[in-house]
């Protein structure tokens, strides 16, 4: 079995979306600090332990959203379901999409019918743009993609998808082009209405050597009463 990460590092300076807190993460006690201050320098342990103090967003580098993140009267990220964060995946191409193209159900369908698969329930679909390739060197990275419509999002969800995922830094078509149409966050909404979960910021989907037939780990931290997580999204393929 081979294992492919498809998670982004986090580290302070990474690119992040508009208006979000940069992550910044610090040693708070090295290793000599925490041998004087407990005592053990003086018993021939000159290093022991050391810790670190991170500061970032819950919506920091890849992360999933629980449905709390739109909606206030849904569920936090502790209550994720882990059924839906362990299963079967599906990526389905759209590298051949413009930045600020809405994909519709009718792209789904489409996408869906050029690798002859059928939707199951609890499949995590990935949607793949290549936006990411490029995420820690390219200025734009937070400006340029393809993104998901309500429509596409719904039928997802119409065919029992509870976790679906994106190569770029939002679900849904980037800022400038909602002020554009003067429509905002209509896929990311949808979680007003059905609880499911979105993944942002993912990578490496490119190295994935077949578009289904493989197993998909997005667990969450368990954070109590967030809206979203940090993941180790991680492809196993057989």
């Amino acid at each position: 079995m081979k294992m492919i990460d498809l998670s982004m590092e986090i580290y302070r300076g990474m690119p992040i979306y508009p208006d979000l807190p940069g992550p910044s993460l610090t040693v708070d006690e090295d290793w000599d600090t925490v041998a004087r201050r407990t005592g053990s320098v003086n018993y021939g342990a000159p290093i022991v332990t050391n810790h670190c103090v991170i500061f970032m967003s819950d919506h920091t580098g890849t992360h999933i959203d629980s449905p709390w993140h739109n909606n206030p009267k849904a569920f936090t990220t502790e209550r994720i379901p882990l059924e839906w964060c362990f299963s079967d995946g599906v990526v389905l191409d759209f590298t051949d999409k413009e930045s600020g193209y809405e994909i519709m159900a009718a792209d789904i369908q489409a996408a869906l019918k050029k690798i002859s698969y059928r939707l199951k329930p609890l499949d995590i679909v990935l949607i793949r743009t290549d936006a990411s390739r490029n995420w820690e060197t390219d200025p734009d990275y937070t400006k340029n993609q393809p993104g998901m419509g309500a429509e596409a999002t719904h039928y997802l969800i119409d065919n029992g998808v509870r976790v679906m995922g994106i190569d770029a830094s939002g679900w849904d078509v980037p800022i400038w082009k909602m002020h554009q149409t003067r429509r905002y966050w209509e896929a990311h909404r949808v979680l007003i209405e059905k609880d499911f979960c979105l993944i942002v910021n993912m990578i490496n989907l490119h190295l994935l050597p077949k578009p289904f037939g493989f197993k998909l780990s997005v667990l969450p931290i368990k954070f109590r009463g967030v809206s979203g997580s940090p993941i180790r999204a991680v492809a196993m393929v057989d």
